[in-house]
């Protein structure tokens, strides 16, 4: 706080009309409509002196009491700004990855929008209370709402992207013309200098929302998820930032503004309250509307979300992360068969997986009596847990996480890496593609140096690299990031109906690329032979290599060659 009692003292005395000694800390009563110098108690100002500022209000109490109440209120509704940028960009980063554009589009909008709110509310400055409680009344309904309302745009419209910038864009106007409109407040309580109030607000401000940033990932989001979070959030702004009007300013409004801000918080409480209610039913319809088949199983996690869908039949099991289709129970074979069993022909006694926590590929390599270790990183035990337990998918993996040859370690792969002293004879990478920053540096030469170090002398690595038809150039920039990292590789492809036509890399620490090949001991295949595997490698004229960058830490080509693959499929 800034001032003390001692500044009141030094304000004109009120003239006419008012208490003729008012204490200190009291709040002298001024009507706001009335120029200074007319009989309303404000001295005159003279005629060559500065402008008056905002006639002070009439509070019920303190000035110093009051001017902390607005302060707190600066503090409330910043931290739940910040809840609502960071819920925008949460959003978009589960549905559609890439979390940079994302985060990219959000601020950007919202910091534009922001000046445009700001130089709005030069026109509401008359009416500072009744406009603040008005804007924190719409900011609340539409920043508790929005992550509903986006994830409606997404299920049911395909309109995400024009709502996120409508949204962000509206929200941002919003939470720029509160501090215009607060300063205005504060002025009415006690006028001092402007660069103090500046200071003053701006801290409350910015301590606001580095306690909403730290609440978002540490406090909502495990408490009460991303939907309810928002919602959470937008009623505390609501009764927050209208209510210190309602009792603070209530001397500026008339009695039909104070009833209308007063219906208006009820309403606003009212719809967040029943939005909240109804919000795990709304998640499961839309999310329903994503997906062709019923869902039997539905989480989020801190790291995703995993749903488990399965046709009316029965016949296919599907499982899907952040939306992206990991398997199809109708041809998974495929996929697993061409994965694993080229990186079986040299010596397999320690096998490193890393990924594939459905526990599909683990199953291929248990299938080979000889190997005597299987270590699995994977970073989402809930995807561990799920294969583990779950009747449908423990049958397609044959109960493989029982095998006691298993060892599941539950660690980022690419710091497990890292840490890593252990050599293995044969590894198999098993990741979801790297379309976003999370999943991209598990493709870059970094990545496949380490993987190479974990190698030990004449090993085999197989890598599942993506769609060589729908995204070439990440196809290819695997097996760039691969040769920069001292690997010899051997490129190849096989059809998978349910991801279309799918691509792979064997790598070994050679100068000569590996011979692709299956086990002479290798088990009964239902897709997989040696005349299947001459065909992989070969790939059609329009999809061979196109000078594809590799990647890596500081430039993630992956993330844009994917979206530019799979641009309008």
């Amino acid at each position: 706080m800034s001032g003390s009692d001692a500044d009141d003292a030094r304000h004109p005395q009120p003239g006419p009309g008012t208490q003729e000694s008012a204490p200190a800390d009291t709040a002298v009563a001024v009507p706001t409509d009335t120029p200074p110098g007319d009989g309303s108690g404000a001295a005159p100002e003279a005629a060559d002196g500065p402008a008056p500022g905002p006639a002070r209000a009439k509070l019920p109490v303190p000035p110093r009491l009051a001017r902390f109440l607005v302060l707190f209120a600066v503090f409330v509704c910043a931290a739940c700004g910040l809840v609502y940028e960071l819920a925008l960009v949460a959003l978009g980063s589960y549905l559609l990855g890439n979390t940079i554009t994302q985060a990219s589009i959000v601020l950007s909008v919202m910091v534009f929008a922001m000046g445009v709110g700001s130089l709005a509310s030069k026109r509401l400055q008359a009416r500072s209370a009744l406009s603040f409680a008005l804007i924190e009344g719409l900011l609340s309904l539409i920043g508790g709402l929005s992550v509903l309302l986006l994830y409606a745009s997404f299920a049911w419209f395909s309109l995400y992207g024009p709502a996120l910038i409508l949204i962000a864009f509206v929200i941002g106007a919003l939470i720029g013309a509160e501090i215009p409109l607060l300063m205005t407040l504060i002025q009415k309580i006690r006028e001092e200098d402007a660069a103090t109030a500046v200071a003053d607000l701006f801290a409350a401000d910015y301590v606001g929302g580095l306690i909403g940033g730290l609440a978002f990932p540490f406090l909502l989001l495990p408490l009460l998820g991303l939907p309810k979070g928002a919602l959470t959030v937008g009623a505390l702004n609501a009764v927050v930032g209208v209510a210190i009007v309602l009792w603070l300013f209530r001397s500026e409004l008339t009695r039909g503004g104070r009833l209308l801000l007063a219906a208006g918080l009820a309403l606003v409480v009212v719809v967040l309250a029943v939005a909240f209610v109804g919000s795990d039913r709304f998640e499961t319809n839309a999310r329903g509307a994503l997906y062709r088949d019923p869902i039997v199983h539905a989480e989020r996690t801190d790291y995703q979300e995993i749903v488990v869908t399965e046709s009316f039949d029965g016949t296919d099991t599907r499982l899907f992360l952040n939306g992206d289709l990991q398997f199809s129970s109708l041809d998974e074979y495929r996929y697993h068969e061409s994965l694993v069993h080229p990186a079986m022909t040299g010596r397999r006694g320690e096998v490193l997986l890393l990924g594939g926590g459905d526990g599909l590929a683990l199953r291929e390599v248990l299938r080979y009596d000889d190997v005597r270790r299987v270590t699995l990183v994977d970073l989402d035990p809930a995807v561990v847990e799920l294969s583990r337990t779950d009747p449908t998918i423990r049958g397609l993996n044959d109960d493989a996480f029982a095998d006691p040859r298993v060892d599941v370690v539950h660690e980022d792969a690419f710091n497990w890496l890292r840490d890593n002293g252990h050599k293995y004879d044969a590894v198999i990478v098993d990741m979801p593609d790297g379309e976003d920053v999370a999943t991209s540096k598990l493709y870059t030469v970094e990545f496949y140096s380490l993987m190479r170090h974990a190698m030990a002398d004449g090993a085999l690595a197989s890598v599942q690299a993506g769609s060589p038809f729908f995204a070439a150039d990440a196809y290819w920039s695997v097996g760039s990031a691969l040769t920069e990292a001292g690997l010899a590789t051997t490129p190849y492809n096989v059809d998978v109906p349910s991801f279309g036509n799918w691509g792979f890399y064997m790598a070994a620490d050679d100068d000569t690329a590996p011979e692709l090949e299956l086990p002479e001991d290798h088990p009964e295949l239902r897709f997989l032979d040696a005349a299947m595997l001459d065909a992989a490698q070969v790939f059609p004229k329009d999809r061979r290599p196109d000078g594809a960058k590799a990647s890596s830490l500081l430039h993630p080509y992956i993330i844009g060659y994917h979206e530019e693959g799979w641009e309008g499929y």
